[in-house]
């Protein structure tokens, strides 16, 4: 899940640079003001344009337009005094209101123009400000080199300052964020965290350090340094905890992702659960869906199906409502999974559909990105030549309009061949999509057919070499069963109705099986068999079929009480087990099918034709291994061909502790 991970410390890195924006430098207004009545300048005339630029920095969020006029008023007033340092704050916060209305070519225009006057002024910690929070624009609109371009030299200038270490770590920080994209660079983002690191605990800054550590504890995560993640991930917790930002759920959220990848599953729904009760405190909704879909990975993985389609849900509900397309469809291929184990194929299709969806709008999300950024990269090299044809005198702007116009239309000419082009790929990639969609559709049903008929560890290895190599097991549980007197109610039923009544019963045993931990091995007429203990071997299959077997009687016991009591014939059940080695594999060529071979299948079926209605009939080697755990009633011995005498006994009751 990478991507959400992703998106997150996008956020996070954006907001640390954006915080720096509310920063100006006193002394150097200070030194300022000193000059200007030095020479002259009227002291409350430098006041109102302070005063200007601190109403505009103070409503930039909430009123913007309204900033943006105080700006300008500051701005103008600021050139009659030539007052380069306050023009350059009201530049700034005049882009900030630009900013917050999501004018990014106004803003970025702004913040250059600021950077001029600051650098005029020679303000170089203004300087790496706006170098910092124009390289936060570009690394929104997806252009992350000129993101990096402007990252560095902010941070160079920082550095060779040295005075403002807030300054520092954010720029490290947002380096190491752009490098937090590609995998092939993890290890330089890592470097630029682990820099930024020291620098913002010497502050004491806890939502720098939160950020830096979950940052970090991410890369580690997806190169499967668990124990590395975990131990950021916990330091991004501590700082958060003290922060008053409100990060704590998506740090409580990737521990509970690294637990689940650990296998402590107790631990990771732990986590999460902390996570969602905190992100629903704060109506944090994006938080509530990743903790609920993490919640779900965790049950899945522990086995519990149940839980995990209900988190699942929640999650995939709460994404939808805010169109977090991520988290959509993290939790449509939880769903997908889940229903596909328990073998509702109805709503693995479903869910199965929707995530094929979910992953064209995501692809064409990120296509509509780049052109974007395309898009933005030429208006910002438009706005910079009508800026630089400004600043020349009339008869080189005569000349510099024309060629601009022949570039201009060249761009044009460029931007349309290059959207012709875009229509032709995405044309071309929605069509195969379509066709991948097809594929994707055919192969998971081709899969959960397999899955259907074979052990998923065989279909495995049947998909991955083509062929399936018999196996022998030293111990193995072998259960079977067949209806008393079947012929005599098969005389009187009808075909339908007799295949009508053995299906019934059947899906209940497959139901127990699958409960139990055990495979189904196949039907033969009325006669149904399983073990337990393959395909992966255990130790606890003879208590497992035991159970099983004692389910599958109380189930026929209901179901002859209630035929009874409508005037049916019941049907009475025989169940015979045998415990010992066997070997198994798959047979046949075109229909493939699961089978196991040997004495101890034998000697199962003599228990069961040597047992009674209602009883669960076991061999001697199934006793001595159930023994503590059931009474159980020795019946004397049968012969077995090959074998010799065999003592039987019948279960009873289970052993209370």
């Amino acid at each position: 899940m990478r991507v959400s991970f992703l998106i997150v410390s996008r956020n996070l890195a954006l907001s640390l640079a954006f915080i720096l924006t509310n920063f100006t430098s006193t002394s150097q207004n200070q030194s300022t003001d000193s000059i200007y009545l030095e020479m002259g300048k009227s002291r409350n005339d430098t006041n109102k344009v302070n005063s200007l630029i601190e109403l505009s920095k103070s409503i930039c969020r909430s009123s913007p337009d309204e900033a943006i006029n105080f700006g300008n008023e500051a701005r103008e007033l600021a050139q009659r005094l030539h007052f380069l340092n306050g023009e350059a704050n009201a530049l700034k916060y005049i882009g900030m209101a630009n900013y917050f209305q999501g004018n990014y070519l106004e803003t970025i225009q702004f913040w250059i123009e600021a950077k001029g006057k600051y650098a005029e002024s020679d303000d170089r910690l203004g300087v790496a400000n706006m170098l910092n929070n124009i390289g936060a624009i570009y690394f929104s609109e997806g252009d992350d080199t000129k993101a990096l371009e402007n990252y560095l030299e902010s941070l160079r200038i920082s550095e060779e300052i040295g005075i403002d270490t807030l300054r520092i770590a954010t720029a490290l920080v947002n380096i190491g964020a752009v490098y937090s994209q590609k995998k092939a660079t993890y290890d330089k983002a890592v470097e630029y965290y682990l820099k930024a690191l020291p620098l913002s605990e010497l502050l004491g800054d806890h939502d720098a350090i939160g950020t830096t550590c979950v940052n970090l504890g991410g890369i580690y995560l997806e190169r499967e340094n668990v124990d590395s993640a975990l131990f950021y991930f916990n330091r991004s917790l501590v700082a958060y905890r003290k922060s008053s930002v409100g990060n704590v759920p998506f740090a409580l959220y990737n521990m509970g992702k690294a637990y689940t990848k650990m296998g402590d599953y107790p631990k990771a729904i732990r986590y999460q659960e902390e996570a969602f009760e905190l992100a629903k405190q704060n109506n944090a909704k994006l938080e509530m869906a990743q903790s609920l879909v993490g919640l779900g990975d965790a049950y899945k993985q522990q086995g519990n199906i149940k839980l995990a389609i209900s988190a699942y849900l929640q999650g995939e509900s709460i994404s939808t409502e805010i169109g977090a397309t991520y988290e959509q469809k993290s939790a449509y291929e939880g769903l997908a999974s889940s229903y596909s184990d328990i073998y509702d194929f109805h709503h693995a299709y479903k869910y199965q559909e929707l995530l094929t969806g979910i992953k064209d709008t995501i692809y064409n999300a990120e296509n509509d990105k780049k052109l974007q950024s395309i898009q933005f990269a030429f208006d910002i090299e438009k706005k910079e030549g009508e800026i630089e044809i400004l600043t020349k005198d009339k008869e080189l702007q005569d000349l510099e309009m024309e060629r601009q116009k022949v570039v201009r239309n060249a761009l044009v000419g460029g931007l349309f061949l290059i959207l012709i082009i875009a229509f032709i790929l995405v044309r071309s990639i929605r069509n195969k999509i379509k066709t991948n969609r097809l594929l994707d559709k055919q192969k998971a049903e081709i899969e959960n057919l397999i899955l259907n008929i074979l052990p998923a560890k065989v279909a495995k290895e049947l998909q991955e070499s083509g062929s399936a190599t018999p196996h022998y097991y030293e111990s193995v549980s072998v259960l079977f069963t067949d209806f008393k007197g079947f012929t005599k109610i098969a005389e009187g039923l009808s075909p339908n109705e007799l295949v009508d009544e053995l299906n019934e019963f059947f899906i209940a045993f497959d139901d127990i099986v699958e409960a139990h931990n055990l495979e189904k091995i196949k039907t033969i007429g009325d006669a149904y068999m399983c073990a337990g203990g393959i395909p992966t071997a255990n130790t606890t299959h003879p208590i497992n079929v035991v159970q099983a077997g004692i389910a599958m009687q109380e189930y026929m016991r209901k179901t002859n009480e209630k035929r009874i009591a409508i005037g049916s014939i019941p049907w009475e059940l025989r169940v015979g087990v045998h415990t010992g080695p066997i070997v198994a594999g798959v047979v046949g060529k075109k229909k493939y099918a699961y089978d196991i071979w040997g004495n101890s299948v034998n000697i199962s079926s003599r228990m069961e034709s040597n047992g009674e209605p209602g009883q669960v009939n076991i061999s001697a080697a199934t006793y001595e291994l159930i023994k503590d755990h059931y009474n159980c009633h020795y019946r004397g011995k049968i012969s077995a061909k090959n074998i010799g005498e065999i003592d039987m006994y019948f279960v009873e009751d289970e052993i209370k502790r």
